[in-house]
């Protein structure tokens, strides 16, 4: 039988009861200035057991940033949980990764535990990164006739990660942003001020916009004809209503959905060169998604994004 990670969630709050965790409802728990999130990676689930080892410990790094750029903190220091199998080698250069993404992003690592595994056990990693924040926007303060903006591209990871299943040796733009995803420090940093609920886009633009609804007791309108692809995601998928869905639900993007007040036009702050920043949607009264392009409404897909489930027996 599967066991649902948002029945999980549900039973943890009984016990997060601290006004630090903020209901579970966020990516990140807030004690004074301090931002604290904590991100996993597995084999077989985040990365492949093909990928480089310097690939993951960068990502590893990533996916922890991301949600510190959610909340437009400043990364200070983070602790690693690390499982070993005897491969001196591969442990070697996933510290390369590691050290890489903690130099680009100016975290200092200062601790965290080792545990070794059998031989043939799946590789699990995990980080607890600390940030420093002064605004720190949570998933629940949107309401209605917010705008909803979208800091990235969409549909590269997914489509890497098919590429890859299909040729481990396949390389290019679209592998890159699944094997070394780029938290969007900056940005998150100049909209969290503004922003009246943000988060990252992990596990798929649609579901995650559910998230953001409903920890924000709102609906949402979204323009999937808005949503920012890649020059590389279209020369490989199109940009037809179908891969646009398949961009909008396919998770691993570490993009950024911030809603916004609807005075505030954000193209005029002074964002980074090379932003992308693209308004995809409106906040709304009652509650769920509506989706709608040039041809109407579009009918939501089954599954809006990806979704972590346990099968036992």
């Amino acid at each position: 039988m599967a066991s649902n990670e948002f029945a999980f969630i549900d039973r943890l709050r009984l016990l997060a009861t601290d006004e630090a965790a903020r209901g579970l409802d966020d990516d990140v728990a807030v004690i004074g200035e301090l931002v604290l999130t904590h991100d996993m990676v597995a084999e077989g689930v985040h990365f492949l057991a093909s990928d480089p080892p310097a690939s993951v410990g960068w990502k590893l790094v990533a996916v922890n940033l991301s949600d510190l750029a959610a909340k437009g903190a400043e990364p200070l220091a983070a602790l690693m949980g690390v499982t070993l199998r005897q491969d001196d080698e591969w442990a070697e250069k996933f510290l390369e990764g590691v050290a890489a993404a903690c130099e680009a992003y100016g975290l200092a690592l200062v601790g965290g535990d080792t545990i070794a595994l059998p031989p043939d056990a799946p590789r699990v990693l995990g980080l607890t990164a600390i940030g420093r924040g002064g605004d720190v926007p949570s998933r629940s303060g949107g309401k209605a006739g917010d705008v909803l903006w979208l800091v990235g591209t969409l549909g590269d990871a997914a489509a890497g990660l098919e590429l890859l299943l299909d040729d481990r040796e396949a390389e290019g733009p679209l592998v890159e942003a699944y094997r070394r995803p780029v938290p969007q420090l900056a940005v998150g940093s100049m909209l969290a001020p503004y922003a009246t609920a943000m988060m990252d886009v992990s596990d798929g633009l649609l579901l995650d916009a559910l998230r953001l609804c409903t920890a924000s007791k709102c609906g949402a309108t979204i323009d999937l004809d808005a949503v920012p692809l890649s020059r590389a995601y279209v020369a490989e998928r199109g940009s037809d209503r179908r891969n646009r869905l398949r961009a909008a639900t396919g998770g691993d993007d570490y993009a950024l959905l911030a809603a916004l007040p609807s005075g505030l036009d954000p193209l005029g702050l002074s964002l980074p060169s090379g932003t992308i920043l693209a308004c995809i949607g409106t906040l709304t009264d009652g509650e769920g998604l509506k989706l709608f392009d040039a041809k109407g409404e579009v009918p939501l897909p089954e599954q809006l994004g990806y979704e972590h489930r346990a099968q036992n027996g």
